[in-house]
């Protein structure tokens, strides 16, 4: 029998990711942005959050919606330290100089975006989820088999946590119109060289598949 990546989701073993889709590097006002002029912000970041508010986070929240209506889990990871001073934070984010301190702002998932009461949310201090949480063995407790990947940034902390599932044994779906990264180039290039590790749809398509599109 051939196996294959392209296998529509089963609710029961499903889960929905979202990657730091976070005040920190989400909102106009999160650290990551700090110090820069508005022009300075519109210069470097105005497409990418354009395309956040018109597109992709509606995206997200269609996601967010249609996967709790099917009873799939909804997960959220954040860029967080586990102290305020971020000393356990991973030697590459120490060397990229930002730190989100434990139990702040920055680390909040976006209002547009906010995980229910009994949502799981992990705080990482790694590109990969995998690396610095638990989640590998919480989604076994929880019987996920079939991992739904949406988030920020595509060519950084998304690819990470792709490569990292599949290696883990875990079939990837990645929702491609509900993650970006800071130019169109960088989310072009980053889906055609993830391709070989996860099945590849659309929100729409996604929706219709689980029954709520």
């Amino acid at each position: 029998m051939q196996m294959t990546r392209d296998i529509p989701l089963q609710p029961d073993q499903s889960a929905l990711l979202f990657i730091d889709v976070q005040n920190f590097a989400a909102h106009r006002d999160g650290a990551e942005f700090g110090g820069l002029s508005d022009a300075e912000f519109d210069a470097k970041y105005g497409w990418f959050f354009d395309q956040l508010k018109t597109r992709v986070v509606p995206n997200m929240q269609a996601l967010q919606k249609g996967a709790r209506a099917a009873g799939i889990e909804v997960l959220y990871t954040t860029i967080e330290s586990l102290t305020k001073d971020g000393r356990d934070r991973s030697l590459d984010y120490k060397i990229t100089g930002f730190n989100v301190p434990k139990g702040s702002w920055d680390g909040k998932v976006i209002d547009e975006l906010a995980p229910g009461e009994d949502e799981i949310v992990f705080p990482k201090s790694s590109s990969s989820v995998f690396v610095s949480t638990h989640i590998d063995y919480v989604l076994r407790n929880l019987g996920v088999k079939q991992l739904v990947i949406s988030g920020l940034v595509t060519d950084q902390c998304v690819e990470s946590a792709i490569r990292d599932a599949c290696d883990l044994g875990y079939l990837v779906t990645q929702v491609t119109d509900a993650c970006m990264t800071y130019t169109q180039a960088r989310h072009d290039n980053s889906l055609e060289t993830i391709k070989g590790y996860c099945r590849q749809v659309k929100t729409a398509q996604l929706l219709m598949e689980i029954g709520h599109g």
